[in-house]
């Protein structure tokens, strides 16, 4: 059950749902396949997949959800040719020139030909609600899926104040401060062995750094030469691992020993209890991680927050 990454949005104003009415929401959300003609579709499953049939798993406060989107695989070079195919036929039976609007005409009917015998493509996006630590976080590698999952859970419930995360002061500052020592770094971080740096200038470079002692000659050589930290590794108090970048999104998440032999301790026949007790694990962890990580990037700007009366 663990999370792989961690895209993170702020409640910007109070908000609070118990499992039961966002159980409701989803059911009218939930998801369908493909039909014969449709190139996606989404909607809401399980998380705990074969193993449950609530939309909503639900463990101290906080409110597990899972968005499956269908796609049905339509190859490039294969629908190319057969459009090509038949331009070539159209020009050798009726002797003139097939224009573009006719060729992108004759692309959507063989697209339409091919999407029955299609094969699909799914992929499950899992995200957890925290309205008392006011986050919802979602396990997704880029900005743009965590964004489609917020923006469909919008949908779903009609309302949902979210927005990223802002900082007091830009993330790269404080990440190549960490690196240069001009900003300290806190008692709960260290240094992983990865990091990108980059030249802000219009056409500037890109240095990709792995395996390296990041504060030592090489990386402070290209600092001084004026690069920037937009992506770091970091270790959060022994127990978590992580990528963070400057946009705040947290990658290649991995969770430590200690919160491992903690799960081994649950009953490996239960799948259902054993899915529980990590999910538990994580979001007790992550609780602890992101204000703390927020605080040592500067700390967190709550102009656009509207606090509870």
């Amino acid at each position: 059950m663990w999370f792989r990454n961690a895209r993170v949005f702020r409640f910007t104003k109070p908000f609070d749902i118990t499992a039961e009415a966002l159980e409701e929401k989803l059911l009218e959300d939930t998801f369908k396949p493909c039909g014969p003609q449709e190139t996606s579709r989404q909607g809401w499953v399980p998380p705990l997949g074969k193993h449950g049939e609530q939309l909503v798993h639900s463990a101290g406060g906080y409110h597990l959800i899972t968005l499956r989107k269908e796609e049905k695989l339509l190859p490039g070079p294969v629908v190319k040719e057969l459009v090509e195919e038949k331009v070539e036929a159209i020009e050798a039976e009726q002797h003139r020139k097939v224009r573009r609007k006719e060729k992108d005409e004759l692309k959507e009917q063989v697209m339409l030909e091919m999407l029955p015998k299609a094969f699909s493509k799914n992929r499950r996006c899992y995200a957890y609600l925290a309205p008392k630590d006011g986050f919802l976080i979602v396990d997704a590698g880029s900005a743009k899926q965590a964004e489609e999952l917020a923006s469909t859970l919008r949908k779903s419930l009609g309302s949902l104040p979210v927005r990223p995360p802002a900082v007091e002061q830009a993330p790269t500052f404080t990440l190549t401060g960490w690196l240069n020592e001009t900003v300290e770094l806190p008692a709960t971080l260290t240094l992983g062995t990865e990091c990108e740096l980059k030249d802000p200038s219009e056409d500037g470079g890109v240095v990709r750094c792995k395996g390296l002692d990041l504060q030592g000659d090489e990386i402070r050589n290209h600092l001084e030469a004026g690069m920037q930290a937009t992506r770091l590794s970091l270790t959060w108090e022994d127990t978590l691992s992580f990528v963070l970048d400057e946009e705040l999104g947290i990658r290649r998440l991995k969770f430590g020993e200690t919160l491992q032999e903690k799960l081994d301790d649950v009953d490996a026949d239960d799948a259902a209890a054993r899915f529980d007790a990590a999910f538990t694990l994580m979001t007790l962890e992550l609780s602890r991680l992101l204000p703390g990580l927020l605080d040592a990037l500067g700390g967190e700007d709550r102009s656009a927050i509207v606090d509870a009366a």
